[in-house]
């Protein structure tokens, strides 16, 4: 198969990451890069003389040889950016989120369809091994019903000038939950700006499942440690997953049981206690994967694990959480429009039908 050329457009901190993996990745030739920053294109110029390294967007989408672009710019320019891309006849993969807003996801998604163009949104941990495992053992039924779930990623880190922590972290969870669970039935959040700098930099997220199913996370620039730790408990067995510790997932034989009662008022649980799996997780680095699905997807038409339509749900979960907090932490829908009052019920209910604002979203990511 003739190799795919692609171009990578923006050289800050993670485009570099992108020229590396893009130049390691079969079927695959880097054939230019692209940032208005001399300073910017000089190392990779040095480091890869044979790519051509150019100022102009808009020369690059001329260019005839050019099949993809792989955009990583700051989030207010990935909607433009990846539209222009798209009406020149590129292929596009876009770091997330893929846009700002759920309606621009929805124009880039008709433009490529429109095309038959791939457009995937960068959402690297799709790829991670962990993750991966994760999704089997879910798929398999390994876990039984699912009870709950929890998200913590926290530490002391930068704070963003230009958008809050929801937007900054929320992405990775976001899709890890839209990639093993589906889409939540609702979403309620918290936050507050704790130091003043202008944007929350704190975030308390519940939502439900179709299920009945919980889900918390817990979003943070304001941690004494890095934690970046879920939990999935379900009626067969739990996971823990952490990114940060050696074995990044264990798996807990564990459970609790209800005893049929043998008289009136009489309760009682049995508690399981088995053993703690840590499985085997294949050495693999997730963006090298990423790289080599959007590659493949562009030679074959298919759709890619991290799909335009995974992206719009995340999108999709940012503004339902920034609507909820809106609103002082009512629970709102996926495809709630902002400023949309909730709708009247009982808030006491704890359970995946919490009554939303707006419209329920149509089933499925």
């Amino acid at each position: 198969m003739a190799p795919v050329n692609i171009a990578v457009v923006g050289l800050g901190y993670w485009g570099p990451n992108l020229v590396r993996n893009l130049w390691e990745t079969d079927r695959v030739q880097v054939v230019a890069v692209c940032d208005p920053n001399p300073r910017a294109r000089g190392p990779i110029a040095r480091r890869y003389p044979s790519i051509r390294a150019v100022a102009s967007y808009e020369d690059l989408l001329a260019d005839e040889d050019v099949d993809a672009v792989a955009i990583a710019t700051p989030v207010h320019m990935h909607f433009a950016m990846a539209r222009a891309a798209l009406l020149a006849g590129k292929h596009v993969f876009v770091e997330k989120p893929m846009a700002g807003r759920s309606q621009d996801c929805l124009e880039l998604m008709a433009l490529a369809d429109e095309r038959s163009l791939v457009l995937m949104p960068g959402h690297t941990f799709l790829y991670s091994p962990p993750v991966r495992k994760i999704k089997k053992l879910l798929d398999d039924g390994e876990l039984g019903e699912l009870f709950f779930a929890t998200f913590s990623r926290v530490n002391l880190g930068i704070h963003q000038s230009d958008v809050s922590v929801v937007r900054d972290l929320g992405p990775h969870d976001f899709s890890m939950l839209l990639y093993w669970l589906g889409k939540p039935t609702f979403v309620r959040a918290i936050g507050r700006d704790a130091v003043g700098s202008g944007q929350l930099d704190v975030a308390f997220v519940d939502m439900g499942l179709p299920n009945g199913a919980l889900v918390h996370m817990e979003f943070s620039w304001l941690a004494p440690t890095k934690l970046r730790r879920t939990v999935l408990v379900g009626s067969g067995k739990m996971v823990v997953y952490e990114d940060t510790s050696p074995e990044q997932v264990r798996v807990f034989d564990r459970g609790v049981e209800m005893i049929e009662p043998q008289s009136f008022g009489e309760y009682q649980l049995s508690y399981r206690s088995g053993d703690v799996l840590s499985p085997r997780l294949d050495a693999d680095e997730p963006l090298r994967l990423e790289m080599q699905d959007f590659v493949d997807c562009v030679a074959s038409g298919e759709t890619p694990v991290s799909s335009a339509a995974l992206g719009y749900s995340v999108v999709q979960m940012i503004e339902a959480t920034e609507n909820s907090l809106t609103f002082n932490g009512s629970p709102c829908s996926l495809g709630a429009e902002p400023g949309e009052q909730r709708q009247a019920g009982d808030r006491r209910r704890s359970d995946g039908g919490m009554p939303v604002v707006g419209r329920l979203a149509a089933p499925g990511v």
